[in-house]
């Protein structure tokens, strides 16, 4: 418990010590924020600090930091370092600079930024890569609590209409066209900040819950190994694994809905970095809760893969029962039904704001958002009612999400760090995890069973994948330097001539 509570006080105070640091690089100012200045009454609306906070952490979150955390639990305690520190140092900064840049280029979309930092070309990918990639969340997050409103009404008896997946995928695709099409303070400005509420109240429940009723959560140091069943290498799979607990890349597609809500860029450093580390502090609760409640003698059995096996949903309620009693049960169902289902309801409309960022469309325009919302949620439709026919595997539409989500971050960490070599700012602190991030999705991507482990040689084979993934992290960063230091030269130059 110890080791839970030390890495617990450097969350909070790497949000007041490290996230200054990043704020103060960044250098905020009083400049005019698009919210003010173009205020279009839909996607450009102006909303108090403390809502932007609680659904920029819903946005990011979902049960994206309690689905990894509990997967990430199964390497036992270790997994509290990642958290820790690849939040203060990764998944924050991230957050911070997908969301100010986005800013500082009038609310565009992550690809746009991505594109004018990193060439017309990796703009181009970052386009197709982006909404691909929502399409695929969004439709994930409607097929799941579709699925499990589906099992619980049968337990309670329910039959008919309700009782059927199909019926509920279309009930949440309608609500999701509609949350995609109004204005964004009509819907997600207003409940929104219920759920971000209840998030933070289910993971105290569950972090009081533990010690209470007698779980007992390991310490770091005498568990510094890897627990995992299945004896997965921590390297890279762990750093995978956790992803929004940590560092996502998908948070960055969802900064630019608040950039475009900022009254003041004085507000990012609560609003971007706070909320991630607020989304590391609870992936950093559901952990412990892992390791608690499964431990055994000798550490970690297979009690946590069961658990999980028996689907994320139940692992989730299993430890609200345990911790919380009846009123886990009330907020396990509120988590696991309404938590994906915010999350897929702004991945959709991120889709529709980086194709008409895409396209040049003005989306104060009921038409023009017409034209996007309607092949967007069709798309969403046909992969949703393709795995409720058996057309699609839930399973092979989301098992490409983990790695794709990665290197997505490092992309974005490596474009904050080209904006901040062409400021003379400190790039260090973008750099240097944009060059791990980068040996881990390399790593991951040599190994990995969905990846090149698909050919029988690089399954697994870490004597190629690791020295692999220094290579590529080593060749980015050489990359970089030479990159940046052009830059550099060119601004001086300029400034001489």
């Amino acid at each position: 418990m110890i080791s839970f509570v030390i890495c617990l006080c450097l969350l909070i105070g790497g949000y007041f010590t490290y996230g200054k640091l990043v704020d103060n690089t960044f250098g905020p100012d009083d400049r005019e924020t698009p919210a003010v200045a173009i205020n279009d009454g839909v996607d450009y609306v102006v909303m108090p600090q403390w809502k932007l906070f609680l659904v920029q952490l819903l946005n990011i979150a979902g049960l994206g930091p309690i689905f990894g955390a509990l997967q990430g639990a199964l390497w036992g305690p270790i997994v509290f370092l990642w958290i820790t520190f690849g939040t203060i140092f990764a998944g924050a900064v991230h957050d911070y600079f997908s969301g100010m840049l986005s800013e500082r280029n009038n609310g565009a979309s992550i690809a746009e930024v991505t594109g004018k930092y990193l060439g017309n070309r990796m703009k181009a990918v970052m386009r197709v890569f982006s909404v691909v990639l929502l399409v695929m969340v969004g439709t994930v997050f409607a097929v799941g609590p579709a699925g499990l409103l589906v099992k619980l009404l049968g337990e309670k008896g329910v039959t008919g209409p309700f009782a059927n997946t199909a019926v509920w995928l279309a009930i949440i695709l309608a609500y999701y066209f509609i949350a995609t099409f109004i204005s964004i303070d009509k819907i997600i400005g207003k409940i929104y900040p219920l759920f971000g509420i209840c998030l933070i109240v289910m993971a105290v429940g569950v972090a009081i819950g533990m010690p209470l009723n007698g779980f007992h959560t390991p310490e770091i140091w005498t568990n510094f190994y890897s627990m995992h069943p299945a004896n997965t290498p921590v390297w890279s799979f762990m750093f995978i694994t956790v992803a929004c607990g940590a560092i996502s890349g998908f948070h960055s597609t969802q900064s630019p809905l608040m950039a475009r809500c900022l009254k003041s860029e004085r507000q990012g450093h609560f609003v971007f970095y706070g909320a991630m580390v607020a989304e590391g502090v609870i992936a950093l609760v559901w952990a412990a809760a892992g390791c608690s409640i499964y431990e055994v003698t000798g550490g970690l059995n297979t009690g946590l893969s069961e658990a999980l096996g028996a689907g994320q949903s139940a692992a989730i309620y299993d430890v609200c029962v345990k911790t919380m009693g009846s009123l886990g049960v009330i907020l396990a169902m509120l988590g696991v039904i309404a938590c994906p289902i915010t999350s897929g309801d702004t991945a959709f409309r991120s889709a529709r704001l980086t194709l008409a960022d895409w396209m040049g469309l003005d989306q104060g325009s009921y038409v023009n958002r017409l034209k996007l919302c309607v092949p967007l949620l069709g798309c969403g439709a046909f992969l949703g009612f393709g795995n409720s026919f058996g057309l699609f595997s839930y399973q092979v539409i989301w098992r490409y999400f983990s790695w794709t989500n990665q290197t997505l971050a490092m992309l974005v960490l490596w474009s904050a760090s080209m904006y901040l070599a062409s400021e003379k700012k400190n790039f260090w602190i973008t750099a240097v995890p944009a060059t791990f991030m980068s040996a881990v999705s390399a790593t991951y991507f040599s190994m990995a069973p969905e990846c090149l482990g698909l050919i029988p040689f690089f399954k697994n084979n870490v004597a190629f994948a690791y020295p692999f993934g220094i290579v590529v992290a080593v060749v980015f960063l050489g990359l970089f330097m030479k990159a940046s230091a052009k830059h550099r030269m060119s601004d001086g130059t300029k400034t001489a001539a």
